[in-house]
């Protein structure tokens, strides 16, 4: 199924609608939303994609998201994201965005956090293994194992901008360019 998205500039500046297939055949920029997990005692989440989706499959990944429809916002998109991956109705809060040009195709790449219970029903159609890793394991991890091209800049800016602690319910920040 594909979805419509807006195409934004390198400002993030919207300047047209277009099919997300469309913004990636092309290498338009748009825009996508992710969150990195974490339970109460601070471990994150890192899954592994199946080897059915056709983007990345079998690659690890250490957040959850996609693209952000039209007219919503990163935030919503996040969230909108958690509940279809995962199950899972969780507050998400802004932590960064940047222009991201590793992966499929270039996109200005949101980053929130969400704290999420450890029980979670991902999609079997997506995501086959998952488990949790305190930060310390993390890093480590992610050095044996096969991760989508932007695991390691969400993770890097991820802990630039935020320690994990509990979140706080702050509104957005507007992000770093």
């Amino acid at each position: 199924m594909d979805e419509w998205v807006e195409q934004v500039d390198e400002q993030d500046q919207v300047s047209a609608v277009v099919i997300r297939s469309e913004a990636v055949r092309r290498g338009l920029l748009h825009r996508v939303a992710v969150t990195m997990c974490r339970d109460r005692d601070g471990r994150f989440l890192v899954h592994r994609r199946s080897e059915q989706v056709s983007r990345f499959p079998g690659h690890h990944e250490v957040a959850v998201g996609g693209a952000v429809a039209v007219g919503e916002s990163y935030g919503d998109a996040a969230a909108r994201e958690l509940a279809e991956e995962l199950e899972v109705r969780a507050s998400v809060r802004f932590v960064t965005k940047f222009l991201n040009r590793s992966g499929l195709s270039p996109h200005w790449l949101g980053i929130h956090e969400a704290v999420i219970p450890v029980e979670v029903r991902p999609d079997r159609n997506e995501v086959v293994w998952h488990g949790w890793l305190a930060e310390s394991e993390l890093f480590g991890f992610m050095e044996q194992q096969l991760f989508t091209p932007d695991s390691g800049q969400v993770v890097d800016r991820y802990f630039t901008r935020v320690r994990p602690g509990p979140p706080t319910d702050r509104s957005a920040a507007p992000g770093d360019r």
